[in-house]
């Protein structure tokens, strides 16, 4: 087993951190030094993959951080270090959510504009994106593109974190990317809808004044039971963790809750939307 004091998971990039990281608990395997070639067999990836990532070349595959850490049996290390990757991959604003994130296990989210960046599909992300900056290149929207569905990840776990959503019906109306692109969204959200860990509520237009007019809002609880809220703005985004304005937010999210429409009411509005597209 490594010791985790023999990686430094602070400063400094953290691709480089991972490959530091990858390269000592390889060498330092108890049993005998792992080659790179025997970590690709346990790891079921190709020699070549390893080598890139202890030298801190992207990409990192999805899962491998994981695997990482059963064979290494290094207690979450390399899960942490790739949360820390992904995180800086979106501007400075939004990182302190991205930190919260992969690690919460309960999301509840409000939108009153687009679908979450949790429940996008690539060609409704790509649109938003291309509408942001008219200018950006194909090779920087599928970057942004690939960032937003990487965090879906923790959706696809062995354990997702219990997500609640609730979206403004204009969300459902509004044209990002053309009819197809909606249809595909709509569908993807009646998807998720369905799955017994998650509740889709739409919250209709002729709902009254509510607290939660101003913007987006996220309440992510962490593993050890504390809730943080995340508000979002444009271009803006800020981590909320005084309990009092928390509790606040976690209570105007409540009488959404019980504005919006049914999950089956829900669902059949966003299927009759998806057909009218």
């Amino acid at each position: 087993m490594t010791d985790r004091s023999e990686v430094d998971e602070s400063g400094g990039d953290p691709r480089k951190e991972f490959g530091q990281a990858l390269r000592d608990a390889r060498e330092l395997y108890p049993e005998r030094k792992l080659t790179q070639t025997d970590l690709a067999r346990r790891a079921r990836t190709s020699k070549s993959a390893i080598s890139r990532m202890e030298r801190g070349v992207p990409p990192i595959p999805g899962g491998l951080p994981e695997l990482f850490d059963q064979i290494f049996e290094t207690d979450g290390l390399f899960k942490r270090l790739y949360d820390k990757i992904r995180a800086g991959a979106f501007p400075a604003q939004y990182r302190p959510r991205m930190e919260v994130e992969p690690r919460a296990i309960a999301i509840a989210e409000w939108t009153p504009t687009v679908v979450p960046g949790l429940l996008q599909t690539a060609a409704y992300a790509r649109a938003l994106f291309s509408a942001d900056d008219r200018r950006a290149g194909e090779k920087e929207l599928a970057s942004k593109v690939g960032a937003r569905l990487a965090r879906q990840d923790v959706l696809r776990g062995s354990s997702p974190p219990d997500m609640s959503v609730i979206l403004c019906e204009s969300v459902i109306r509004r044209n990002v990317g053309g009819p197809d692109v909606m249809r595909d969204q709509l569908a993807a959200l009646l998807s998720h809808g369905s799955q017994q860990t998650n509740v889709l509520q739409v919250l209709p237009l002729t709902a009254e004044t509510h607290g939660l007019m101003d913007g987006a809002m996220s309440l992510l609880t962490t593993p050890d039971g504390v809730m943080v809220a995340y508000t979002e703005g444009i271009r803006s985004g800020a981590i909320i963790n005084e309990p009092a304005a928390v509790r606040h937010l976690a209570r105007s999210y409540d009488v959404l809750t019980a504005a919006a429409l049914s999950r089956d009411l829900s669902a059949e509005l966003i299927r009759t939307r998806m057909e009218a597209w």
